[in-house]
């Protein structure tokens, strides 16, 4: 087939470089990515890059930045052979839990990728990231991409997008998915774990659910949380979905007043969402008293789903306006491969 590959340029880190007159860090013109990065023109196949209009800080992303990023990908589908997104690394993993549940049928790479430095510095590893990250988004095995998923490469592994969370802010291994094996893993040669992409049929048309329902809450559980702070939460105007941070195995405080708030709110038709706020592990409702009684109050389990593809997907989920039992379902189930479902917990 006839390779090429668009890079999407969000804004973030990786696309500065210093204005020599003034010193300052700015953004540079992608159309020159080749001068920035000459080493990409050894691949052999085009690169395209397109800029948002208006560049945004990760910390400014909002789910219509999403949409616009589904767009551009259905609009340039058949053109390309893999997308590379350049996205700031503070809401990286936000953005591709997003884009895993919003775009289906989904054959070909979307890799997202960043930098801790800017690709104008000298020890920068937006460098090695953007060209791991090209090379991936081009892999195909004959006419089949090797990782037709929404994924995140960063540092040296390539991981599901819904999987992974940034877990420091100065290292270059900033991302990590403790719940799931990477896709691959880069060095000399690039080491795909086939056992762990997801390959799936696609036998409809690539498309894209963009309708986000951003009337969710989350609300860590911490100890001597106050029941008042619970019913502020709770009473939030138009509050349709609560995702609660619990400890451990999905377990939270036994006091009836907090457990009859919490039930209170399922009555209402809040959708209450519990995620442990452990990094690895998954929530296992039922295995202790202190979880048993979340679940005879109405509480969802979210498994081994991190926090972050947690907001997307009951975003998500409620924007396809379900019924409470089907959003209820649809949360307890792997959509794009987010969580593992075990024989424990509801």
């Amino acid at each position: 087939m006839n390779k090429s590959v668009l890079i999407i340029y969000t804004g973030g880190t990786i696309g500065m470089i210093n204005n020599p007159e003034t010193g300052a860090l700015c953004p540079f013109n992608f159309e020159q990515i080749v001068n920035e990065v000459p080493e990409i023109k050894e691949f052999g196949f085009d690169i395209d890059s397109y800029t948002l209009p208006e560049l945004i800080d990760s910390s400014d992303v909002k789910p219509q930045v999403w949409a616009q990023l589904c767009q551009i990908i259905l609009d340039n589908y058949e053109k390309y052979c893999g997308f590379v997104v350049l996205h700031g690394t503070d809401t990286m993993a936000y953005s591709a839990s997003a884009l895993s549940f919003m775009l289906s049928n989904l054959t070909k790479p979307v890799v997202f990728t960043g930098s801790q430095l800017p690709i104008g510095t000298i020890r920068t590893d937006g460098r090695e990231n953007l060209i791991a990250a090209l090379e991936i988004a081009a892999a195909y095995i004959e006419d089949k991409a090797i990782v037709p998923e929404v994924c995140i490469l960063f540092g040296a592994k390539l991981f599901r997008g819904n999987r992974t969370t940034k877990i420091n802010a100065e290292s270059f291994d900033a991302f990590q998915s403790f719940n799931y094996p990477p896709l691959a893993e880069i060095g000399i040669h690039i080491h795909y774990n086939y056992g762990a992409i997801d390959y799936s049929p696609r036998t409809e048309k690539v498309s894209a659910s963009t309708e986000m329902n951003t009337h969710i809450a989350i609300l860590k559980i911490f100890p001597g949380i106050r029941p008042e702070l619970l019913e502020s939460v709770i009473q939030t105007p138009g509050l349709k979905g609560l995702i609660l941070e619990t400890y451990g195995s999905g377990n939270a405080p036994t006091d009836a007043i907090f457990l009859n708030k919490i039930q209170q709110a399922c009555e209402k038709g809040i959708i209450i969402y519990n995620v442990t706020q452990c990094q690895g592990g998954t929530v296992e409702m039922g295995r202790y008293e202190t979880s048993t009684a979340l679940i005879n109050a109405g509480v969802t389990s979210g498994y081994d789903i991190t926090t972050e593809a947690a907001v997307c997907k009951m975003m998500y989920v409620l924007g396809q306006q379900k019924d409470a039992n089907e959003t209820k379902k649809s949360l307890n189930s792997a959509l794009k491969g987010e969580i593992t479902v075990n024989r424990i917990g509801f």
